[in-house]
């Protein structure tokens, strides 16, 4: 199908995608995605050299140089519904001519990494850690509307999560994605290895109760999931979304987290800013020895 109706494929006037305002030749074969707009730029100071800057509502890229590494950096916001404008308008950028407005005969493939911030359900796990999700347990619903094929362990998983979150949450339809085995290998090794689910939510979604009793939270759920020891051991807003459509359009993806709480034993991290910067730099360090 070549035929992309105005209302479907939304241009800018200068033939940029909708929202992110970006055009083909602004990114790079791997793009690093960060909630925060501000976490762009703690990024990009690591940069030799800046290429792009591009910026639309919460929507801020920068593409540049790291040791002869071609990156972007694009802030998501926070939340499955923008992954869902994100990936979706990276991969038109991708996969269609913009100009032409027709399928590119060869397709770009990305890696995409999602750098960002967790609590974590393990007493065990301790602030500041370095986390890479092997696994995710999607409870937002996102990718039940993209018709993406699981493996079988996925299934099983899948199955086992459900059995135990359908008896407080029936209305939940929750997945299980993984993660890029390549980019797990690349980046993960000096990283604690998990499973993160991905809420729709930051309060009760998460287990917060500011204004009534904690008389039903998902943390309870989440914490009594044990599936071939693949436990559940941290929690946050992007990553399932980004594992799912990266499948569904056939890139590679992972998700790093910096753990900044511990919601068994109610600490937070005090040092955050600078274990994020020791957490970018070996990404990126990580990221310049991967081969193109």
């Amino acid at each position: 199908m070549n035929n992309f109706p105005k209302s479907e494929l939304i241009l800018n006037n200068d033939g940029s995608v909708y929202h992110l305002h970006l055009l083909p030749q602004d990114i790079a074969d791997t793009i690093l995605t960060v909630g925060d707009p501000e976490r762009v730029d703690m990024i990009a100071k690591f940069f030799d050299k800046i290429l792009l800057k591009k910026k639309n509502r919460e929507f801020y890229t920068i593409t540049g140089i790291y040791k002869s590494k071609h990156i972007s950096i694009i802030s998501t916001g926070i939340g499955t519904d923008n992954i869902d404008i994100v990936l979706n308008e990276i991969n038109v950028l991708c996969k269609i001519n913009l100009e032409k407005l027709e399928y590119n005969s060869i397709p770009r493939k990305l890696n995409i990494i999602r750098l960002g911030t967790s609590g974590t359900l393990r007493q065990e796990i301790p602030l500041g850690s370095f986390l890479i999700s092997e696994y995710a347990l999607g409870l937002e619903g996102l990718m039940n509307f993209y018709p993406i094929k699981y493996d079988s362990f996925e299934i099983e998983y899948l199955n086992h999560a459900s059995s135990i979150i359908g008896k407080n949450f029936d209305f939940l339809h929750p997945y299980v994605i993984s993660s890029s085995k390549e980019l797990m290998k690349a980046l993960g090794n000096e990283m604690l290895k998990g499973t993160t689910a991905t809420c729709q939510g930051f309060y009760h979604p998460q287990g917060r109760f500011l204004w009534s009793e904690n008389n039903n939270s998902i943390l309870d759920s989440l914490k009594n999931i044990n599936f071939q020891e693949k436990v559940i051991t941290n929690f946050e807003m992007e990553t399932s979304a980004i594992l799912g459509l990266a499948r569904y359009f056939e890139h590679e993806a992972t998700s790093i987290s910096l753990i900044l709480a511990n919601r068994i034993t109610n600490e937070f991290i005090d040092n955050a800013e600078k274990k994020m910067e020791e957490l970018i730099e070996l990404c990126l360090d990580n990221i310049a020895r991967m081969s193109n």
